[in-house]
């Protein structure tokens, strides 16, 4: 059984098995020209790393020998602050009565203290590091050529 066409169906059919073949011929030429240009393309991948110091913390005694005055203005004060205390207790109805207690416990104080001047060993505790020094992994970053311009990308892996 055959069909009979007509003039314009004829050429509907033609037109659009050439340009079916065209179109199919012509996509295959680009790809083949992306596959060759990509296939001659180098790329170099360069590693990075970084310096990392990590501190351990220790303790150390340090002792010093210092120089220490003899003031005894501390043992003075504290004789006064005791001795009008006192002086005001006792002498309730006396005026000034702790003003003379404040005056006899700092003159007491300030003889019987026991503050000397001289060299005193003092020693206290101080942190110290050591240091660890390691080398860590940082970024990649990848070299290529594309359109004659040298492009690089970093990234991590």
């Amino acid at each position: 059984m055959a069909l009979k066409m007509n003039y314009w169906e004829k050429l509907f059919h033609t037109c659009a098995i050439v340009w079916g073949t065209a179109f199919i011929v012509g996509y295959s030429g680009i790809a083949n020209a992306e596959l060759t240009s990509t296939s001659s393309v180098t790329a170099k991948v360069t590693d990075y790393t970084k310096t990392v110091i990590k501190q351990i913390p220790y303790k150390v005694e340090v002792c010093k020998d210092v120089h220490v005055s003899g003031d005894k203005t501390a043992d003075a004060l504290t004789g006064a602050i005791i001795g009008g205390i006192i002086g005001n207790n006792v002498t309730k109805n006396l005026p000034d009565g702790g003003t003379a207690g404040a005056i006899i416990g700092g003159i007491l104080g300030h003889n019987n203290s026991k503050a000397s001047g001289g060299i005193q060993r003092q020693c206290s505790l101080e942190t110290r590091y050591n240091e660890e020094v390691t080398q860590e992994y940082s970024h990649s970053t990848i070299s290529f050529m594309e359109n004659g311009r040298k492009r690089t990308i970093r990234f991590q892996k």
